[in-house]
């Protein structure tokens, strides 16, 4: 199943049908099971209620990127930071926290952002391929900070509270975008670029009010999920409620003739995930059959002598896996595996699911596969080729960000413990 798989992704099959294919040739080789397991097991990863949030959370940010959110929420951390060397670049990476707190979605904030930035970071004599690597970078804030969707898909897949997930998320967040910031700060220096990012700039109290409607969006969405109003689930709901009024009423950029674009670009892209997590379900129920998650427990309790050598193999792993593979898939194949043997090994499984998201959240802005940088390639229109130089320095930020949240449990659970225990 394994070598059918790899073959297909090497043939450039999506990643949807080669694991489809793979566990379907498993099914019709190696097991007595009918060709109708194959339908009904389809069936049974999707049927999820949790999952109800995934098509919610991407229809919410593509109503956000019509309804002119995005652009006010650039202006109002322009108003912030961009009066700093740097602050335009600095920019980035606070919209695209702001943004990743509505929607939940990697892919959506680079669209999002970088078709306002990218081309702003370029007039201000940013090089372009810089612009879009670092856009990239920064919106793999889009699957950490809450609410997310790669969260929701292991909460699902490991069986642990989608809630304490999400306010895990928020200090391993905050520490990437924290050193992104500081590293594009200390590169502009060097670089002598940003000079001129204070121009176009509105005041602080004209772009908040300008704002305050979309920054009210992640406070309802957080707030009345940690405040016991609604699930995560229900929350993806709200959110796309909200956007539509704030689109139609407080905004009015929002028109009745963008519906059909909107919902049309949601249903692709929410089919596609959603085949992905139904083919993916298939080959975690055949793998679970053939006892793999067992043994490999039982290898990796005999080869580990303790959590911290654990910790280090799932990382590489993880992080090749996730240069390969699309980041759902991986998640709902491997989290049922590794979450045991974790829990085995006394990692708290909150802990555990935020290491594993953060690692192949890295895969979005990795070659080859990485989706993040296609889209940032992309919207910024530069080859692939000249946006890595610019985007090794990230990565080894991100990796040394990934060792403290790995090494230093406290980042993640401080937070849930005080909400949640």
């Amino acid at each position: 199943m394994l070598i059918a798989m790899l073959v297909l992704l090497g043939l450039s099959v999506p990643v949807g049908i080669s694991v489809g294919l793979a566990a379907a040739v498993g099914v019709y080789a190696f097991t007595k099971l009918p060709l109708l397991i194959v339908v009904q097991q389809l069936f049974i990863a999707v049927d999820k209620f949790p999952l109800v949030a995934v098509p919610f959370f991407i229809l919410a940010g593509n109503v956000m990127e019509r309804a002119g959110i995005s652009q006010r929420l650039v202006d109002f951390a322009k108003a912030l930071v961009g009066g700093l060397r740097g602050g335009l670049a600095v920019t980035c990476v606070l919209t695209c926290m702001i943004f990743a707190a509505i929607s939940g979605s990697s892919v959506a904030t680079t669209f999002a952002i970088g078709a306002i930035l990218i081309p702003a970071l370029a007039r201000h004599g940013y090089p372009r391929p810089h612009a879009a690597s670092l856009q990239a970078v920064s919106a793999e804030l889009g699957v950490i900070v809450p609410p997310s969707i790669p969260l929701i898909l292991y909460g699902v897949s490991a069986e642990v509270s989608i809630g304490e997930l999400f306010i895990a998320g928020f200090g391993p967040g905050l520490l990437i975008a924290s050193a992104l910031a500081a590293t594009v700060l200390i590169w502009c220096r060097i670089k002598g670029w940003g000079a001129r990012d204070g121009e176009d700039r509105l005041p602080l109290f004209t772009a908040g009010r300008r704002a305050f409607a979309s920054l009210m969006l992640p406070v309802v969405v957080l707030g009345g999920i940690y405040g016991g109003v609604f699930t995560p689930t229900e929350a993806s709901v709200i959110a796309v409620v909200a956007a539509l009024v704030i689109g139609f009423v407080f905004h009015r950029e929002l028109k009745l003739r963008d519906l059909p674009v909107i919902f049309r670009k949601s249903v692709i892209s929410s089919s596609v995930i959603m085949f992905i997590i139904a083919a993916a379900g298939l080959f975690s129920y055949l793998i679970t059959q053939a006892g793999v998650p067992a043994a490999l427990g039982r290898y990796l309790a005999d080869t580990f002598s303790g959590p911290w050598a654990f910790l280090i193999a799932v990382n590489v792993v993880l992080f090749v896996v996730g240069m390969f593979i699309e980041t759902s898939a991986s998640i709902i194949v491997l989290a049922p595996i590794l979450a045991p043997v974790a829990i085995a090994f006394g990692i708290d499984p909150v802990h555990f699911g935020i290491i594993m998201v953060v690692n192949l959240a890295m895969g979005m802005f990795t070659p080859p596969f990485g989706v993040n940088l296609f889209a940032a390639s992309a919207v910024a229109r530069v080859p692939l080729n000249r946006m890595v130089p610019y985007l090794l320095p990230f990565i080894g930020v991100v990796m040394l960000c990934q060792a403290v949240i790995t090494y230093w449990s406290p980042l993640a659970l401080t937070l849930r413990d005080l909400v949640y225990r």
